[in-house]
Order: structure tokens, then sequence, then C-alpha cells
């Protein structure tokens, strides 16, 4: 795969005031320390604050401003005008952006020599569990004439093209650590011949909203926060490796020298979204779901057991639950450890990296508990109030914990 240079934006250290920060301190050059924070029960003030400005309107409002640009597929207008929408939200925001370039070439199919099946394996995504209860088929609607509406599947026609791709991230700069950062992420494609909502406005929303937080006047962090919306993960996590072929060697290398910037700082780790507002349960024996959002539904935060850094990443997912249980108001977290098929894959040898979704991927997305999953129903009004409430409490989990990672404070009014 051949890669085109990014455009690059220089980062700057400028501190905004706040609580325990001082505008004149000078960034430290240490070697990162790796080590989490210990987890603590009671919440730190500053966090709470900054979850209590999530809304779930606006939660709402982000997500329906992605589906104006139907299923967003790579490769297509559709797609190019979300990545310039999305842009221009994140530095309305105050959060400098700046853009990844690649070219994608879609792989040419090899001949293969037909095997026959077992039947007595068990289907599973890689790195996922083992399927159990009832399951039913999941696909990838690839069938126009199953979008019935005539604007949408209008919409949603052009067909996706080799070459060329954008991706847009923006950064939330340390004042006192900026060759630090976390990165937060979401795949702004989809594909099926629907809006894309859930698979995976709802991760770009979240992302998003995370951004405006944290980019407020009254907001500093000690480290850097990088917001990231891959482009290409429908087509195999390209969009994601793209950035992790280009950017992995130039961590922590200040640009210019004596500048105090870093235009890439050292990943401590990072933490992808996916799929955010649907949890209704297992098939029921008929194969049908139940509409209603069940009551025990959950955040999953998943890492996955065979990384090289499966331990950092498992410490970071406890970390995250732990900020569940403080920050998120109406659902809880639990943590697996079956990562897979997530754009937090290509990063998962390298730093501690783990997935936050509506349930798992291998076990229950891929066993049928999301009939939307790459359909044409995957639009913005099939979902109600308490499946968005999911992804805002996913939102909250993940700001709640990032907050406190990266030593946020929130300057007096």
């Amino acid at each position: 795969m051949r890669s085109f240079a990014p455009r690059r934006i220089a980062l700057g250290g400028a501190c905004i005031c706040g609580v325990a920060i001082l505008s004149a301190q000078v960034p430290d050059r240490r070697p990162p320390d790796r080590a989490l924070p210990s987890i603590v029960a009671t919440p730190n003030p500053a966090v709470a604050a900054l979850v209590a400005r999530l809304e779930l309107e606006r939660y709402k409002a982000t997500i329906k401003g992605l589906t104006q640009f139907g299923d967003r597929r790579q490769g297509t207008e559709r797609n190019r005008r979300a990545v310039d929408w999305i842009e221009a939200q994140l530095r309305s925001y105050g959060c400098p952006t700046e853009r990844l370039q690649y070219t994608y070439v879609p792989p040419s199919p090899t001949p293969t020599t037909p095997v026959p099946a077992d039947p007595n394996a068990v289907p599973r995504a890689v790195g996922g569990g083992r399927p159990r209860g009832v399951r039913t088929p999941t696909s990838v609607n690839t069938d126009p004439t199953k979008q019935p509406n005539e604007a949408l599947r209008t919409l949603n026609e052009e067909p996706s093209m080799p070459g060329l791709r954008e991706e847009v991230y923006c950064t939330r700069v340390g004042s006192r650590y900026p060759n630090e950062m976390y990165i937060v992420s979401a795949h702004m494609d989809g594909h099926g011949w629907g809006e894309a909502a859930n698979d995976d406005g709802s991760g770009t929303a979240l992302v998003m909203e995370l951004a405006r937080v944290f980019s407020m006047p009254d907001v500093s962090t000690e480290r850097s926060i990088r917001f990231a919306l891959w482009n290409n993960e429908e087509t195999g996590l390209n969009g994601a490796s793209a950035y992790v072929a280009q950017r992995q060697a130039r961590q922590g290398v200040e640009d210019p020298p004596g500048s105090g910037r870093y235009p890439e700082p050292m990943w401590l780790g990072m933490i992808q979204h996916d799929m955010m507002l649907f949890d209704h349960g297992m098939p029921r024996p008929d194969g049908s779901i139940s509409p209603e959002q069940r009551p025990e539904a959950d955040v999953n935060i998943e890492f996955q057991s065979y990384a090289s850094r499966a331990f950092e990443a498992q410490q970071l997912a406890w970390f995250l639950h732990a900020a569940n249980e403080k920050y998120a108001t109406d659902y809880p977290a639990q943590v697996g450890p079956h990562m897979t098929n997530t754009d937090s894959t290509p990063f998962m040898n390298l730093v501690p990296a783990i997935s936050v979704r509506e349930n798992e991927r291998g076990v229950h997305i891929g066993s049928g508990w999301d009939p939307q999953w790459h359909q044409p129903t995957d639009l913005f009004s099939t979902y109600s109030d308490k499946d968005f409430r999911l992804g805002l409490n996913a939102a909250q989990t993940t700001l709640g914990a990032v907050g406190e990672l990266v030593g946020v404070a929130v300057a007096p009014r």
C-alpha cells in the first residue's frame, strides 16, 4: 500500500489554566510513565463536572448529522463529504484538526480450493469467544432494493472506487506532558444501504462529543488526547492500519527540536468505540429480537487476551469499568477478553488497546444479537431514547476514565 504524506498542523503546548495547572509550567520531557493511576472509589470533581456536560439530545443530534450522508461507504463522494463535515464540527469545537492520507485498492480475489465443511466445527470470529445460545444468520446487505426509502437508496447508490482516502483527527494538547497521549477513536464509514446510525455513527458521535467537551476553553489536561475518526474499517481496518504504519515511528519526536511540539506524542493507550446503541438481548427461539432495550443492558469493554500488551490492556479495561461505576448514570459495564474485528486490533501489540461496544463482537453481534448490523434498517429512526442512552453511558464511561488518565482540570468560573 502506497502512502501519501499527511497534512500536518503544528501542535502547540499553550496552557489553558485550570485548577492545579500553572500557566508558566514548562513541559516535562521525561520518558512516559506508562503505569495507570490507582483506581479510587470516589469521583474526581473536575471529571464529574465534564461528564455532566454530555447531553443526550446533543449526542443524538450528532448521530443525526452523520446520517445525512447515508451509509458513508468508503471510496464515495458521500464518504468524502462526511469527512469534511466531521472536520468542520471538530474545528468548531476548537479542536485543531489534521488529515491522514493513504491509498486503498481492494485486494484481488484469489482462487482457493474448496474445503469440505466440518459439521462439528463451532463458528467464531477471529479472536472471539465461542457462540452460545440462540444464533441467527448475519450478513452484509448488498441489495439496494431492500432499502424502501427511495431518497436514501439514491444517496447510497454511488459505488466505492479505489484510490486516495482521507481520515481526520484532532488533538487536545497536554499542558504538562504534550509528548504523551491517549487515542480515543471510532470509524466513520459504513455500508449496507442504511444510514450507518449505529455502525458506527454512534461511536463517531461519541468521539466527537468527547472532543467537544475536552476542547472547551475552561478545560485543560496534563497529557494530550487524540480524537481519531478512522476510514475504511469495513474493508479490513485499513484506515487504522494506515495510521499505525505512518505514525508509529514518529512517536515522541519533538518537531522542530526545542519547540515543545510533538506532532505524534507517545501512545499511552488506545480506546476504540464501535456500535454503542443496541443491547436487546439474545434472539428468541424464532429468531426475533425484543423491541425494547433490555433492563440488564450494559457497556462491553473488551481487550484481547493473546495481544502482546494484554496485561496492560486488561488494566486499562478495568480502569474504564471503574469509571463507569463512578460516572455513568444508567447502564453498568462489563469487561471481557475477546476484542476482535475492530480498529484497536492494529494497535494491540504496540500499546494497551481496548474496544468499547454494545455487545461482544465475536460472540453476540456475530450471533445475530443486532439485526440492524450492516442492514438497511440501521437508521436513526430505528432506535429509541433507551438505545441512545446506552451510547451516552458509554460516552460517560470513556470521558470519566480519560479525564482521570490525562489529569483534567476545570478553571473556576
